[in-house]
């Protein structure tokens, strides 16, 4: 091994909070090392050398940052990801990594030659317009507005066939791709204007060439077309049948809703109830419709628990004029009148027979001192029950609201049990003529104090929630839930009572609801 030698501590230097322990010998460079596509580990161990050499490595980017160092990215690679982190940064040198290592083993900074510096694209048109976004989903705005449907419904089918597959890590890489091209203000013609953009991979690329040049891609026209999709995609379509039960039927042969009604596999009672309500439920829910919900949802819970507060979230809250469910948070001003809500609220819907199917949990959350444990999966630990509503058709909304309220609550004084059979017998009457559809409904309880955050889970889009999450985690070492924030390096958890305080939390820029459609 080759002696250390001994160097003189130069104090003179303050701000070199990159090398601490190190002599700074060229304190008008200050260097950051990318880690996009370098990864961590070796991301570190550059760091460290350049330290030892008595390079000012800075460990987070600033302004104060002259040389960026990057690895297998382009010129607009980077600095898109500098856009997207600093706004009115400063000229610096983008350089290669090969500039980086020469410079260590000769011991000071070498001259920067032309191919250390990182290429930029020239584009002779000028007109072709090309595209700058953020890397986080959560740091951009996207509307219901999509210029590019085309190219991000041939991502999202290939993304739910991965999910089919159970194959997350493809998934979530086309959805990112998906909502990196629904936020662009216009549509995209030309492979160029997709230069430097993140989130797209070389498959997603791949994709997006074919359909722009051929108009459809080959990849995603042959899995629309092929049997194990379309019977998954029918089979999970059923309420309460996820990939791996699908998958199983799949393999015994079973395609169709009939072969499975007649294939004699036993049903729980969610995967019953979705197969009984199927057409029902594979038709979008009208925002209409989940108004009439709403009515329903806010008459049951005033009448057991007045001034409690009622929410429309999910995609309704985001400006969509239709969805797949219609979902409701519940809370109460004063903290803990929630407890015992939903059964009360559950008892009195069944009694008037507005559900077809119900299945609630209890609330499992514990805040632990030491910060909140990984969960077992995304899902949150509220108290919520999963539903199937009977709601009438127009007709039958247009009575008397005051009328049907005094019916109700008769009806309510008089029967002391919740009887989901007597709601069964009663649709069982009516289904001739059949003045009703089914409709997927979910509650969701939340204490005041942890609302908030509910409030910005259950909101949606899923990416967004995703990305916010991976922000969290990654630019801000803390934990987002929809309980909590969590911040690890100051091992304490962050109060917030609005959407708007937790963005301030993160560092991030308040986004409406109506911009999170990622």
């Amino acid at each position: 091994m080759v002696p250390l030698k001994r160097r003189k501590v130069l104090s003179s230097h303050t701000g070199n909070t990159g090398n601490t322990g190190n002599e700074c010998k060229f304190p008008g460079l200050v260097l950051f090392l990318l880690e996009r596509k370098m990864g961590t580990s070796r991301r570190v161990f550059l760091s460290e050398l350049g330290k030892k050499k008595g390079f000012r490595v800075e460990d987070e980017f600033s302004e104060s940052v002259t040389h960026v160092i990057s690895e297998n990215n382009s010129g607009d690679e980077v600095i898109a990801w500098l856009d997207s982190q600093v706004k009115g940064r400063g000229l610096v040198h983008l350089l290669d990594v090969s500039w980086y290592t020469e410079s260590m083993r000769a011991g000071l900074p070498v001259d920067i030659q032309h191919r250390h510096k990182l290429q930029q694209q020239q584009t002779e048109e000028a007109e072709t317009e090309t595209f700058s976004v953020p890397s986080y989903a959560c740091q951009r705005r996207t509307t219901l507005e999509n210029h590019n449907s085309v190219l991000t419904d041939a991502l999202s089918l290939l993304a739910e066939n991965a999910e089919l597959s159970e194959e997350e890590g493809r998934s979530v890489a086309f959805r990112r791709a998906a909502a990196v091209l629904k936020c662009l203000p216009a549509a995209v013609t030309d492979m160029t204007q997709l230069r430097g953009l993140p989130c797209l991979g070389d498959h997603s690329l791949r994709v997006i060439k074919d359909v722009l040049e051929n108009g459809a891609s080959s990849e995603v026209e042959a899995t629309k077309n092929s049997e194990r999709f379309k019977a998954l995609k029918v089979l999970t379509s059923i309420f309460g049948v996820g990939a791996k039960t699908a998958d199983r039927w799949f393999r015994d042969g079973i395609q169709t809703l009939t072969q499975l009604r007649g294939s004699g596999h036993t049903l729980n009672r969610a995967q019953q109830a979705g197969l009984d309500h199927y057409d029902d439920i594979i038709q979008p829910v009208s925002r209409a419709e989940a108004e009439a919900v709403r009515e329903i949802v806010e008459r049951a819970v005033l009448s057991v628990l007045p001034g409690a507060q009622i929410s429309l979230t999910g995609g309704f809250r985001r400006g969509k004029p239709t969805g797949h469910d219609v979902d409701f948070l519940i809370t109460h001003p004063e903290e803990g009148r929630e407890e015992g809500l939903m059964s009360k609220v559950v008892c009195w819907l069944e009694t008037q027979g507005f559900l077809l199917y119900q299945k609630t949990t209890r609330n499992s959350y514990l805040e632990a001192k030491d910060g909140p444990a990984r969960p077992a999966s995304n899902m949150d630990r509220f108290e919520r029950c999963l539903t199937i509503f009977r709601l009438s058709k127009e007709e039958e909304k247009k009575k008397g609201g005051a009328e049907l309220t005094e019916t109700l609550t008769e009806n309510l004084q008089t029967a002391p049990l919740c009887s989901s059979s007597r709601v069964q017998q009663g649709g069982d009457r009516e289904e001739g003529g059949k003045p009703w559809r089914a409709v997927r409904v979910d509650l969701v309880v939340s204490p005041i104090s942890q609302f908030g955050f509910a409030l910005l889970g259950w909101t949606g889009s899923k990416l967004f929630e995703r990305e916010l999450r991976r922000w969290a985690g990654h630019e801000k070492s803390m934990s987002l839930s929809s309980h909590a924030l969590y911040d690890n390096k100051q091992s304490r958890y962050l109060r917030a009572t609005t959407e708007e305080e937790i963005f301030a939390h993160l560092g991030l820029e308040y986004v409406p609801p109506s911009e999170r459609n990622a």
